[in-house]
């Protein structure tokens, strides 16, 4: 018997998401920034090599396929890079002293 190498790769990816969601809400608030910096760090990889993917088109076709998904790949990694860092500052914000009002 023979399984779908479609069905063999959608569940390790379902099983991927169950894996993530559980590592990132069992980090504690301590570890949540750290742990931000890195995730920028990746999508900052990523954005190289959908620049590298868009930009590899044969000449003939200006809507390659792969034109079409590094550009996709770049503007989602740019939301999850921005995103990061606006979640960062939120958690680098409730570290510091409050001020009081004299």
């Amino acid at each position: 018997m023979e399984i779908d190498p479609f069905i063999f790769r959608l569940s390790i990816f379902i099983l991927s998401i169950f894996i993530g969601y559980y590592v990132v809400w069992s980090v504690t608030p301590s570890l949540h920034t750290p742990l931000m910096s890195v995730t920028n760090a990746i999508s900052s990889v990523i954005i190289v090599g959908a620049i590298i993917a868009a930009l590899s088109s044969n000449g003939d076709l200006v809507f390659s396929t792969s034109t079409i998904y590094g550009f996709l790949a770049i503007i989602l990694a740019a939301i999850n890079i921005f995103g990061g860092f606006l979640v960062t500052q939120r958690m680098l914000a409730m570290y510091k002293k409050k001020k009081k009002d004299k």
